[in-house]
């Protein structure tokens, strides 16, 4: 029998109650195509930090290097939050294990289920079509770039003291850019073969290079896929006003972070988005969501973007399209029939069709 090895990280709040169904899911489809998947779970996150004083532990990072395939849930929450520069943060896990297994990309579908098209703020003419995928860099830019916060004789601060001063330096080398770019185009051949590369090339030197090695690389090797430049702050906008014009979008780090989760709005929940960090090595796979502490414990979490997390782990991971497959179908039938967690409930959803977290893989799994 096929076998792989997941690393599993449930993190902080509801993370350890949608992981579990995740796995369900996960085991669900390995006995149906005949794949057994052996899960060893570490800690990150806020739980690390109070386990181990840190987000991420060098046993957590080794335990991610020596899977086959890594499936996180969620970190962070108010009991860690601070602007201490000293002090560890949840997102420094993140930021750790992104870099420690050089996951360079991260991938966010962002489609519409049609039976959940209801629960979008935007006009149902709007999202109408939208399949998007967000492409964003992950290891360079402003969150990895140089920083320092000093105090600054030169600059007054409150009651005449010196006032405090600090930078952060968005940095890209040409490599860096060459690699996602190749990633983009490479998914607009598989997809509708446009590519709308995001940047701030009026603005800042780091944009200009940006686009410059963009275009280069589509000029030399990918002229069969259309590109186009779009401005950070008119992107914004054009998500809003025509979402289903793009298919797949490219950008750098910050940026991502920032348009993506818009884009996930235009579904209407966060609860239903997957997201995949690859590299060339151990691939992440995790929910665009985050720990949702305040309903932490209370089994009302959706797990959906979990579950959908374990299909694009078995897409491209495993190369399991048959079982992504199933999963989405399940997915799709379960929302079809009216099932919802509290989340994606709306006014007319039945009270008897309303179910908690555990539920809702229990759907997942029986539609399998």
């Amino acid at each position: 029998m096929e076998a792989h090895r997941i690393c599993l990280l449930p993190g902080d709040g509801i993370g350890p109650e949608i992981i579990a169904e995740g796995v369900k899911v996960l085991n669900a489809v390995g006995a149906k195509h005949g794949v057994a998947f052996t899960c060893t779970e570490a800690a990150i996150g806020g739980c690390a930090i109070d386990e181990f004083g840190c987000a991420l532990p060098d046993a957590t990072l080794e335990a991610a290097k020596a899977s086959d395939a890594v499936l996180l849930a969620a970190v962070g929450g108010p009991k860690w939050d601070t602007t201490d520069p000293t002090r560890p943060r949840p997102e420094q896990g993140l930021l750790g294990i992104r870099k420690g297994l050089e996951l360079y990309t991260n991938l966010r579908p962002v489609q519409i289920f049609d039976a959940l098209a209801g629960a979008s703020t935007l006009k149902p003419e709007v999202i109408e079509g939208v399949d998007l995928m967000m492409v964003r860099e992950l290891t360079g830019g402003v969150y990895f770039g140089r920083r320092e916060r000093f105090y600054d004789e030169e600059g007054a601060g409150p009651h005449g003291a010196p006032g405090q001063r600090a930078y952060d330096t968005m940095e890209y080398r040409e490599y860096e850019i060459d690699r996602i770019a190749r990633q983009a185009f490479e998914a607009a051949r598989r997809r509708r073969g446009k590519v709308t590369s995001v940047d701030k090339a009026n603005v800042l030197e780091s944009s200009r290079l940006w686009r410059e090695v963009v275009h280069a690389v589509h000029d030399a090797e990918y002229q069969d896929v259309e590109l186009e430049d779009i401005l950070v702050d008119n992107c914004a906008m054009q998500l809003i006003t025509r979402p289903a014009d793009f298919d797949v979008m490219v950008t750098e780090n910050m940026f991502g972070d920032i348009l993506s989760d818009e884009a996930a709005q235009i579904t209407g929940s966060l609860g239903m988005l997957a997201s995949a960090s690859l590299g060339d090595g151990v691939a992440l796979y995790e929910p665009s969501h985050g720990s949702a502490p305040d309903i932490a414990g209370r089994g009302i979490a959706n797990p959906l973007a979990q579950i959908l997390s374990v299909e694009m782990m078995l897409r491209y991971s495993f190369d399991m399209h048959e079982g992504a497959d199933d999963i989405r179908r399940a997915v799709t039938r379960v929302l079809d029939e009216g099932w919802r967690t509290g989340d994606i409930a709306d006014a007319d959803t039945p009270a008897d069709k309303v179910v908690g977290t555990a539920a809702m893989g229990d759907l997942v799994v029986e539609h399998l």
